[in-house]
């Protein structure tokens, strides 16, 4: 402990993305893990119902900034680690409640198994060999975390969960790196990993069937709008009906169907997620999405843009979501959780009745975003905070990831383009 400590001491060899700042690996994975996290805008895995990126590439990031890895080291790790990562979620999915027990239990699945996958990524990266590597699985078993009511009643704490996972993941993997070691039976011991959050209750097979032949990691979706995952299959549903013609003035009554367990999430409480207090609490709203999709908005069809802390309190939507009701619908059960799926129907104020239902999820492997389409969305995003010729670098240098040397130059091209906040412009001035 003392070495790793004395490791840790002045040091600020990594990037902080985006805020002209470094920090030491652990640190900046944190922070790393926290920006990745807090737009609700990263990627998500099914059926293990969590989002894997943005615990594990923050930690590979840092841990490979730190050591020097090549780009190709780098993105083996992130594989790894992601694999490691959905495939601990998918042993916690109980077929007789039709939902992941960590949920059951309030906990941020993310989180936890993300925490461990991180450790995996980092421990690759630091050159351990198998009984390290088991010895980071299990020091890190031992480090994650993370309690759901923030999606339900509000609260930023959920933001933090992937940067604590990814901290907690480098932290785990340098433990190791110098001695400290874990039992090889931490995940399904009896005093292990899965009775001590699942009681026990879990699917070995989904860890390891296949382990090594058939990835996950390609079963990733990736989201178009930046909300809670669940809303999404609405948002395409009403998209939809409004490229046919469906106007606001139209709306008499909304009836979103969606998977039973996914209703605490983005409805309940109902009067609650018909009037979320800011932009973050409108991202786990489904009136609010639905709202938001139905009056058009920018990117791939909703935008940041579009969850501001003002257009919450905007009276048009507020308008809408009250005629929003958000209930179980027994086929979207069926195909939960392989898909976040959702019925919609209209009754409009002439009495007609419209219905749009998406049973695979835009993003996904049955309803992929093009190559173009992702290139919008990072564009979109990274423009804000890169000068247009920074923004094209970055990509090019990402696309030329498993080639490079060095994953250093990555991540220091975007402090290169990154432009100066109001603050800084005032200090220079």
């Amino acid at each position: 402990v003392l070495d790793f400590v004395n490791r840790q001491s002045g040091r600020d060899d990594c990037s902080v993305i985006g805020a002209g700042m470094r920090s030491s690996a652990a640190w900046a994975a944190f922070a790393n893990g926290v920006l990745a996290h807090s737009l609700d805008f990263d990627d998500t895995h099914l059926p293990s119902v969590l989002h894997p990126s943005a615990c594990v590439v923050p930690a590979a990031l840092a841990v490979g900034q730190s050591r020097g890895s090549t780009g190709a080291e780098v993105l083996d790790a992130i594989a790894v680690g992601i694999e490691t990562t959905v495939r601990i979620g998918m042993a916690g999915y109980d077929l007789e409640t039709g939902n992941s027990t960590f949920f059951e239990h309030g906990q941020h699945a993310t989180s936890i198994c993300g925490t461990i996958g991180a450790a995996v990524a980092g421990a690759m990266l630091n050159g351990l060999d198998v009984d390290g590597i088991v010895s980071t699985i299990a020091i890190a078993s031992s480090m994650g975390s993370g309690i759901l009511e923030g999606n339900r009643m509000g609260g930023t704490v959920k933001r933090v969960h992937c940067g604590w996972a990814a901290h907690a993941g480098v932290v785990a993997a340098d433990l190791a790196r110098s001695g400290i070691t874990g039992p090889p039976t931490v995940l399904e011991g009896r005093f292990g990993f899965f009775q001590a959050f699942l009681h026990g209750r879990f699917d070995p097979t989904a860890i390891t069937s296949g382990l090594g032949t058939d990835w996950e990691v390609p079963g990733v979706f990736f989201k178009p709008y930046p909300a809670n995952h669940f809303t999404h299959a609405a948002a395409d549903a009403i998209i939809a009906l409004r490229r046919e013609g469906l106007e606001p003035n139209d709306v008499e009554r909304i009836r979103v169907g969606v998977a039973g367990p996914t209703v605490r999430t983005i409805g309940q409480p109902i009067d609650g997620k018909r009037r979320p207090a800011n932009g973050y609490q409108a991202q786990f709203s489904g009136p609010y999405v639905v709202a938001a999709a139905l009056l058009g908005g920018g990117g791939l069809g909703l935008s940041l843009a579009d969850f501001s802390d003002d257009l919450v309190h905007d009276r048009t939507r507020l308008e809408l979501m009250d005629k929003v009701d958000i209930e179980a619908d027994p086929r979207c059960d069926e195909v939960y959780p392989h898909q976040f799926p959702a019925v919609v129907d209209v009754t409009t104020t002439s009495g007609a009745r419209l219905s749009h239902s998406v049973l695979a999820n835009r993003g996904g492997p049955l309803n992929p975003l093009t190559a173009e389409e992702l290139l919008v969305k990072f564009t979109f995003n990274a423009g804000g905070h890169l000068d247009g010729s920074a923004v094209d670098a970055v990509i090019s240098r990402c696309n030329a990831l498993s080639s490079s040397p060095d994953v250093g130059s990555l991540l220091e091209s975007i402090e290169r383009g990154r432009r100066p906040t109001r603050a800084q412009k005032v200090h220079s001035t």
